[in-house]
């Protein structure tokens, strides 16, 4: 199955803004790409080799954004019991698949939601100094 360029840009600006935020790592359980940040995921990338629709996986524990994920072409909340834990797949291929951008800033909530308050205020740091450039 051939995979879809844009979907795949998705995926990797996702990727590359995941790894971006403090403390974020890349590993490679079950054969899939995930962010973690102090041994927890926070954001699944699935596999980018053709064998399964592109997709990111967030916790999303706002209901305005968990509601807007979950009302995306072909989004569901994720399998094994995460979707009762706040965890939503969003495919990336369908027409209408959010933008790379909202896809980022979900991403960021999904990380502040797992992530220890130092690495929140890490972030929020980081975002101050920018602010202030």
């Amino acid at each position: 199955m051939a995979v879809p360029r844009n979907a795949l840009r998705k995926r990797e600006k996702v990727r590359d803004w995941a790894l971006r935020l403090p403390g974020a790592v890349e590993e490679h359980p079950w054969g899939d790409t995930v962010a973690k940040v102090d041994r927890k995921v926070f954001v699944f990338l699935g596999v980018d080799d053709g064998s399964h629709p592109l997709g990111v996986t967030v916790k999303l524990t706002d209901e305005t954004a968990h509601a807007h994920a979950l009302a995306c072409p072909g989004a569901e909340p994720a399998g094994y019991g995460l979707g009762k834990a706040g965890w939503v797949y969003v495919p990336l291929e369908p027409a209408g698949a959010p933008a790379a951008e909202l896809l980022c800033d979900w991403a960021e909530e999904s990380y502040r939601t797992v992530a220890t308050k130092r690495r929140a205020a890490e972030l929020d740091a980081r975002a101050a100094e920018r602010a202030g450039r």
